[in-house]
C-alpha cells in the first residue's frame, strides 16, 4: 500500500483562507494587523523569503513594511531601528531576516524585540512561555509541523515521537509541542548512540538535522509518520549518484535546473517504509510562511485586547 503524502500546500492554503476571514473580522472592529520585515544587507535567498512573506501579507490583507539596510549596517543602528518599531502600534510583528552580517550579534537583536511582538518565537520570553505550555508566539516551522500532523489526523496523544536534531529553530521547540500534545517524546542528535535503533521507535519521526538524505531506511519504523524538515540544495551529478538509489531523474533535474532539492530523509526509502511522510519540495516549507502571517494576527490579538478577542 503507497503511503499518504501530506500535502503541505493544500494545508498552507486551508490556513491561509482561515486566516483571510480571520483578518477581515479584525479590519470590521478597525484593527488592521501589521509586520515589519526587517532585510541587512544583500543575500540573495533573503531577499527571495521576505519578498515571499510581503507578497503573503498583501494577499491576505495583512498590513506590511519591507525595511531594507545596507550590509556594512552598525548593530546601534539596528537596535535603534528595532527600538522604533516596538514602539509603533500600528506594527504587530517584527521579522528580523536572518542571517545578519558578521558585525551584528544576532542574539542581541533579537532578544531586542518586544516579546508581544516577536512573530518568530525566537525570544527568551517566548520560548519559556512555550515550555511552559502558557499562551505566546511559536516559532513558525514547529508550529507548522503540529498543523501537518493535526490536520492530516496523524495520532499524537500517546505516541512515540522521535525528533532527530536539537536546534533551537526546530528541533527543541518541536520538542515541546509535542509533549504538551502528550506524545512520549525522544530527542536525538548527533552524538546519540545507535541513532538508527532510536529513530525506528518513532511513530512519528521529525528530521531536522540539515545533512542531505541523512535519514535512511534503517531508520524508520515501517509505517512511521516521517516530517522532513530539511532543504538542501544539490550541485553536482557526484552528490546525486551517492544520494539516490536511481539517480537518473534526479540527474535531469539537475541538467535541467543547474540544482536538485533533497530533504534530510533519503526520499526513496521513506515511500518504501514510511505510512504517511512530507515531500521535499512542498511539505514542511509552504507552512512556515504561513505560520508567519498567523502569528501576527495571533500578535494583534493578544497585544490590542477585548475589541481584537472579540472580532
Amino acid at each position: 500500500m503507497a503511503p499518504t503524502i501530506l500535502d503541505g500546500n493544500k494545508i498552507r492554503d486551508q490556513i491561509k483562507a482561515e486566516l483571510a476571514e480571520q483578518i477581515q473580522n479584525l479590519k470590521s472592529a478597525g484593527i488592521t494587523p501589521g509586520l515589519a520585515a526587517v532585510l541587512v544587507g544583500e543575500n540573495p535567498a533573503s531577499q527571495i523569503y521576505v519578498r515571499s512573506k510581503v507578497k503573503t501579507c498583501e494577499s491576505l490583507g495583512l498590513y506590511s513594511e519591507k525595511i531594507e539596510l545596507p550590509a556594512d549596517t552598525t548593530q546601534e543602528r539596528l537596535l535603534a531601528l528595532v527600538d522604533s518599531l516596538n514602539h509603533r502600534d500600528e506594527i504587530d510583528g517584527i521579522l528580523i531576516q536572518l542571517p545578519l552580517p558578521p558585525q551584528i550579534d544576532s542574539k542581541r537583536v533579537l532578544e531586542a524585540v518586544d516579546p508581544a511582538k516577536d512573530v518568530d518565537g525566537f525570544h527568551p520570553i517566548n520560548v519559556g512561555r512555550l515550555v511552559s505550555g502558557t499562551p505566546g508566539l511559536v516559532p513558525c516551522t514547529p508550529a507548522g509541523i503540529i498543523e501537518i500532523l493535526v490536520r492530516s489526523q496523524i495520532p499524537i496523544k500517546g505516541a512515540r515521537a522521535v525528533v532527530v536534531g536539537r536546534s533551537d529553530i526546530v528541533g527543541k521547540p518541536v520538542a515541546m509541542l509535542l509533549l504538551h500534545q502528550h506524545a512520549t517524546l525522544t530527542v536525538c542528535h548527533s552524538r546519540t548512540r545507535d541513532l538508527p535503533a532510536v529513530a525506528r521507535e518513532g511513530d512519528i519521526l521529525v528530521v531536522a538535522m540539515g545533512k542531505p538524505a541523512f535519514v535512511t531506511g534503517e531508520f524508520i519504523k515501517p509505517g512511521a509518520t516521517v516530517i522532513d524538515v530539511g532543504m538542501n540544495r544539490l550541485t553536482s551529478a557526484e552528490e546525486i549518484r551517492r544520494i539516490y538509489h536511481d539517480p537518473s531523474g534526479p540527474l535531469r533535474d539537475l541538467a535541467a535546473k543547474g540544482s536538485v532539492l533533497v530533504g534530510d530523509v533519503q526520499p526513496e526509502d521513506v515511500k518504501e517504509k514510511a505510512g504517511a511522510y512530507t515531500p521535499v519540495p512542498g511539505g514542511v516549507g509552504p507552512l512556515t510562511i504561513a505560520m508567519l502571517m498567523s502569528n501576527t494576527v495571533r500578535a494583534a490579538r493578544l497585544r490590542r485586547g477585548s475589541r481584537a478577542q472579540a472580532a
